[in-house]
C-alpha cells in the first residue's frame, strides 16, 4: 500500500510540475505575441486571461483522457493474464522464468525467484513481467486532471503579472527573462521527477521556451 501511494504520489507530481510548466510556456509565448503586435496592456491581459482559460480545460481533459486509457490498457492486460493463468499456469511460469534467466540469472536461482514471486502474487508478476508495468502503480485519473487544472493557471500567472507590472519599454524583456528563469526550474523539477538527467532537462525546457517566445514574437510584430 505504501509504495502504491507512493508511486500515486509522484504521478499526480508529475501532472502538477507538467501542468505549471505549460502554462507558463503557453502564456507566456500568448502574451509576448500580442505584446510584439504593438497592442495596448488590456489587450495583452485579455489574450493571456483567455489563453489561460483554455489552457486550464485543455490540460485536465489531456490528463483525464491520457490516465484513462493508461487505465484501460491496465484492465485489458490484467483480464488477459488472468485468463492466461487459468488456462496454462506452467506456461506462464515458464516465460517468468525463462526471462529472468535471459536476465543473467542462474537456472537454480531463477527457479526459486519464479516460485516465490508466483506463489506470492501470480497476476503481478506476469504483468509485469509480460508488459512492463505494475498493477500497484494507478493513479487516479480525477486527480491528474484536478492538479493540471489548478497548476497551469498558477504557471500563467507568473509571464501575466511580469508583463503588468513592468514598465511598458520593459515589459517584453522582464517578461522574457522571468520566463526563462522559471523555465530552468520546472525544467530541473521535471526531470528530478521523471528520473532524467537534471541539467538536460532543464536545458531543453530553456530552449523550448527561448523558441516559443522569440518566434511568437516576430509573427506578433508582422501584425504592427
Amino acid at each position: 500500500m505504501e509504495k502504491q501511494s507512493l508511486m500515486a504520489h509522484n504521478n499526480l507530481v508529475r501532472a502538477g510540475v507538467m501542468g505549471g510548466n505549460d502554462g507558463i510556456l503557453s502564456v507566456a509565448g500568448i502574451i509576448v505575441g500580442v505584446a510584439g503586435a504593438g497592442q495596448s496592456l488590456g489587450a495583452i491581459m485579455l489574450s493571456g486571461f483567455a489563453g489561460t482559460l483554455a489552457g486550464m480545460v485543455s490540460m485536465a481533459m489531456g490528463e483525464f483522457v491520457s490516465v484513462r486509457s493508461s487505465h484501460d490498457a491496465q484492465q485489458k492486460a490484467r483480464h488477459s493474464q488472468e485468463e492466461a493463468l487459468k488456462a496454462d499456469y506452467d506456461k506462464e511460469f515458464n516465460f517468468v522464468k525463462e526471462k529472468y534467466q535471459g536476465d543473467g540469472i542462474s537456472e537454480e536461482l531463477a527457479q526459486q525467484a519464479t516460485e516465490e514471486m508466483m506463489k506470492k502474487d501470480p497476476l503481478e508478476t506476469t504483468v509485469r513481467e509480460r508488459h512492463g508495468f505494475s498493477l500497484k502503480s494507478e493513479v487516479s485519473a480525477w486527480g491528474a486532471a484536478l492538479v493540471s487544472f489548478v497548476t497551469f493557471p498558477t504557471g500563467a500567472a507568473l509571464p501575466m503579472a511580469f508583463m503588468a507590472l513592468a514598465t511598458p519599454n520593459l515589459r517584453i524583456m522582464a517578461t522574457f527573462l522571468a520566463v526563462l528563469i522559471a523555465l530552468l526550474l520546472t525544467g530541473y523539477m521535471a526531470a528530478v521527477v521523471n528520473g532524467a538527467n537534471r541539467t538536460k532537462g532543464a536545458i531543453r525546457n530553456l530552449i523550448s521556451g527561448i523558441l516559443t517566445m522569440v518566434v511568437t514574437f516576430l509573427i506578433g510584430t508582422l501584425f504592427k
